[in-house]
């Protein structure tokens, strides 16, 4: 509920008017769009429950992937690599050992905890990377992180990759906030196989859970 506000001003806008048409067109062309809940994040992590963000980009876009949060896949599904990066992180953080993966890829349990997994695109097609971004999603997700910056009590934001980091910056920037006077910072590479233990900060080792 306390979402609602700021989600229902966004659709009644121009940005989301425009959003929804070029969803609709698309469903109604034959494209398969994930995940079937967009706004999963938002329902199972009220905004005053917020004490994490971690931040991705768009959702996975392989069938039964996507569950509208970020880096987590439905249960039943084969980890993705990043994700399987993220637990291997968690396992060797010498401050949280013993840590066991659990036997899925589902992060719902993060999520209603406080741990808000929030994309920066939230809708994609099947087989297609990042193709709705640019679509208007970022003006929702822009006004989101701003909420979650504007909290009175500090937050985590976890910023993996460059992309996530520019969102974050860029959000806050945009509303003259400054994340690091009343926010922990924690910036390294994706998770991604491809840069996860690249520098100048890699994700693997990052001790960021920890």
């Amino acid at each position: 509920p306390d979402w609602r506000p700021l989600v229902g001003d966004f659709f009644q806008s121009e940005a989301g008017q425009a959003l929804g048409r070029q969803v609709t067109a698309r469903l109604n062309a034959g494209a398969t769009v994930y995940p079937l809940q967009p706004l999963r994040a938002l329902e199972l992590t009220p905004l005053s429950e917020v004490r994490v963000l971690i931040l991705g980009q768009d959702p996975y876009h392989g069938p039964g992937q996507a569950e509208g949060l970020a880096f987590s896949v439905a249960r039943g599904v084969k980890l993705p690599p990043s994700l399987r990066n993220i637990y291997q992180e968690l396992a060797q953080d010498p401050l949280l050992k013993p840590w066991t993966p659990p036997a899925h890829g589902s992060l719902q349990d993060w999520a209603r905890k406080g741990v808000l997994l929030l994309n920066t695109c939230l809708t994609v097609e099947d087989g297609q990377p990042a193709s709705h971004a640019r679509y208007g999603w970022e003006v929702l997700t822009t006004k989101i992180i701003q909420a979650v910056a504007a909290k009175p009590e500090p937050v985590v934001f976890m910023l993996w990759g460059a992309h996530a980091q520019k969102a974050a910056k860029d959000a806050t920037a945009a509303s003259g906030q400054d994340l690091a006077r009343r926010h922990l910072i924690l910036a390294a590479n994706h998770p991604s196989p491809l840069s996860a233990r690249r520098g100048a900060v890699p994700f693997m080792g990052c001790g960021h859970f920890g």
